[in-house]
């Protein structure tokens, strides 16, 4: 199983990126998809998710901001993210959850600055 995180990149204050999560080796449809982040120094943060009965929540941080989507037929998920903020500035990383097993990508370097 592989999750290939990208997307990342630097962008000003106020600006947007739409991140990609790619997996392979893993039956997509019905997969818990999840997108964290970790800001240098600072601990593992959850950002959005999609739950199991296929409801979306967001992190109070991301709420309005971010949106999360998936796109069962590419096995990949979205995270939409707009009104970037210096503080969003952080490793993004995808999560994928099937049953009992967990999988994580490499992550997206993600920077906000001007």
């Amino acid at each position: 199983v592989q999750l290939q995180a990208s997307g990342g990149g630097l962008v000003q204050p106020g600006g947007s990126l739409r991140l990609s999560c790619a997996t392979s080796g893993i039956m997509f449809s019905g997969t818990i998809m999840n997108w964290y982040r970790q800001a240098l120094g600072k601990p593992l943060e959850w950002v959005a998710g999609f739950l199991p009965e296929g409801n979306i929540t967001y992190a109070d941080s991301a709420q309005g901001r971010f949106t999360i989507s998936r796109d069962d037929a590419k096995n990949t998920a979205f995270l939409q993210m707009t009104s970037l903020k210096p503080e969003d500035t952080a490793v993004y990383l995808c999560y994928a959850r099937r049953g009992t097993f967990q999988y994580w990508g490499q992550g997206t370097q993600v920077t906000v600055s001007s």
